[in-house]
C-alpha cells in the first residue's frame, strides 16, 4: 500500500500551497485525492477547476491555506487552446457527441479574415453563457449532473472579461478549420464556450479540442510540478503563496496576537481589496480587505509550526520510513 498513512487529525505543520501541472485524463478532484494520499492529510482544496481533457496549472491549498483559495481563485487566468471549427458537440469540446456538422463548401468559404473579425468581436467584456455540462450549480446541484439525468439545462449568461484573444495559427482540412489561440481572461470564463460562440458567429459550429492553462493569477505553468514527485518538500509556504498573489504588509511581533484576535495593527495598509499581513518569521497572520474606509478580515490564519515547512527534512525522513512500512 503506497503513500503516506492518513492521520486521524492532520499534522498542523503540513500547510502551504502546491502548484501542479495537471495531466490530461484526470479531474481536479482526482488530483486532490492523490495529494491527500501523498501527504497523509485530509484538508486539501483547489482553486479553479480544470476539466479532465485540460492540462496545466492547478493551484492547491493544504491545511489552513485552503482559506486563501477563495480569495486568489478569483484572479485572472491564461490558456492556450485549439478550437475546431466545422462541427458542434454536446459538451462544446471533443469529448461530446457531434450534434451538427457544417457542409464542406460552407467551411471552406470561411476566410481567415472572417475568423479574425469574429475573434475580435469576442474580445473585451462580454456576456457568456456557460456550457450546460459545466460545474455551475443550479439549485444546489451541478449543471452537468442535471444534464446526465436528462434535464435540458440552459444556464444564464455571466459577464466575463477576455483581455487577450490571440490567434497563433490557423490550420485547414477539407472538413474542419483548427484555430490555435492564446486567451487571457477573468476567472469564471469558459474557454469551450468561447469555442462554441466563435463557431456560432461564423455559422459553422465549433468546439474545443485542446486546452492548457498556462497561468493562474501569479502562478505560471513552469513553476508547477508533476503528481509523481509531490511531497512535503514540494510545499510553498503560506506566506510565500500569499506574496505571489497579493500585496503584502509586514507587521510587528506585538501586532500579531492583536490581529489574530480581531484587533487592529499599527501598520500602514494599502487600500486594496485583499492584503496579506505577515509577521516575523514569514508567519502569514491574516488577509484583510482594506478597500473601504476601514479594513475587514477575509481570513485569519493560525500560527503554524515553521509556517508549514519547519522540520521539513526530518519529516521527509519519517515519510520514507512510513512509506516503507505501508508497502510492507
Amino acid at each position: 500500500m503506497g503513500g503516506r498513512r492518513r492521520r486521524a487529525h492532520d499534522d498542523p505543520s503540513i500547510a502551504g500551497a502546491l502548484f501542479i501541472d495537471k495531466p490530461a485524463g484526470m479531474t481536479s478532484h482526482d488530483v486532490v485525492s492523490r495529494v491527500r494520499r501523498a501527504l497523509g492529510v485530509r484538508r486539501v482544496g483547489h482553486a479553479g477547476t480544470l476539466d479532465p481533457m485540460a492540462t496545466g496549472v492547478l493551484v492547491l491549498g493544504i491545511g489552513p491555506t485552503t482559506r486563501l483559495l477563495g480569495i486568489v481563485g478569483g484572479h485572472d487566468k491564461e490558456y492556450t487552446a485549439t478550437i475546431r471549427l466545422g462541427a458542434s458537440t454536446t459538451t462544446d469540446d471533443r469529448e461530446g457527441e457531434i450534434v451538427s456538422r457544417a457542409a464542406k463548401a460552407t467551411i471552406q468559404s470561411v476566410t481567415d479574415a472572417a475568423i479574425r473579425e469574429a475573434v475580435t468581436a469576442l474580445t473585451g467584456t462580454i456576456d457568456q453563457r456557460p456550457s450546460s455540462v459545466s460545474a455551475v450549480k443550479v439549485d444546489g446541484k451541478r449543471s452537468y449532473q442535471r444534464v446526465r439525468e436528462g434535464e435540458d439545462v440552459v444556464l444564464p449568461t455571466r459577464t466575463v472579461t477576455i483581455a487577450t484573444f490571440e490567434i497563433r495559427g490557423i490550420d485547414r482540412g477539407s472538413e474542419w478549420i483548427d484555430v490555435r489561440v492564446r486567451v487571457e481572461c477573468s476567472a469564471g470564463t469558459y474557454i469551450r464556450a468561447l469555442a462554441r460562440d466563435l463557431g456560432i458567429a461564423l455559422g459553422i459550429g465549433g468546439h474545443l479540442t485542446e486546452l492548457r492553462r498556462t497561468r493562474s493569477g501569479g502562478v505560471r505553468v513552469d513553476a508547477c510540478g508533476d503528481l509523481e514527485s509531490i511531497g512535503v518538500g514540494s510545499l510553498i509556504s503560506p506566506a510565500d503563496f500569499a506574496r505571489r498573489e497579493l500585496p503584502a504588509v509586514e507587521i510587528d511581533a506585538t501586532d500579531v496576537p492583536l490581529v489574530r484576535n480581531g484587533g487592529r495593527c499599527s501598520a500602514d495598509i494599502p487600500r486594496e481589496p485583499a492584503v496579506a499581513l505577515i509577521g516575523p518569521g514569514e508567519d502569514l497572520v491574516a488577509i484583510v480587505d482594506a478597500s473601504g474606509a476601514s479594513w475587514s478580515y477575509l481570513a485569519v490564519l493560525p500560527s503554524l509550526v515553521g509556517n508549514g515547512l519547519a522540520g521539513k527534512a526530518s519529516r521527509e525522513g519519517k515519510t520514507e520510513q512510513a512509506d516503507d512500512q505501508d508497502d510492507a
